[in-house]
């Protein structure tokens, strides 16, 4: 695998520490994990949902944790000490996971929902008010400056 250096970029940017990190951490991965599949869609403007296939995993199995920005998702299936068997073939995983998404700024998780082996996890991103571009009106001659404080003054005696 190919290794990168970043340290230019370090020079040259200001408050990007964690973005780096992050790439830090992907440029040098030996094996990025492919277990258990997932796909990631756009549902709308500002909804996402990730979609995991976690065949063979019941709710009480999964944990769904967001914790500063990253979204952990760990699946353990609890051992059936009483039915033993014998497979001939075992193509469906049952392994224990855990599977980490990093999330952008301003997006929550709203909610979660398991079906036909599907693990639904639906996101959406709000931007607070604050935050939103908004448009400043540009004001022409004397009315740009600032507005002088009228108001009246008494004489000291």
């Amino acid at each position: 695998m190919r290794q990168f250096d970043l340290a230019p970029l370090y020079r040259s940017t200001v408050g990007f520490d964690r973005l780096f990190s992050a790439l830090d951490q992907y440029v040098s991965a030996d094996t990025v994990p492919s277990y258990p599949p997932y796909n990631i869609e756009r549902t709308g403007e500002n909804a996402y949902r990730i979609t995991v296939a976690v065949a063979g995993f019941t709710d009480a199995d999964l944990s769904i944790e967001v914790k500063e920005n990253a979204l952990t998702l760990k699946g353990e299936r609890k051992a059936e000490a009483a039915k033993r068997v014998e497979f001939l073939h075992q193509g469906i995983a049952a392994r224990s996971f855990e599977r980490r998404f990093q999330l952008a700024d301003y997006v929550q998780v709203t909610g979660a929902v398991l079906e036909n082996g599907l693990l639904h996890i639906d996101l959406v991103r709000e931007i607070p008010e604050a935050k939103k571009p908004r448009q400043i009106q540009i004001a022409h001659g004397r009315a740009a400056e600032a507005p002088a404080i009228e108001g009246s003054v008494q004489q000291a005696a």
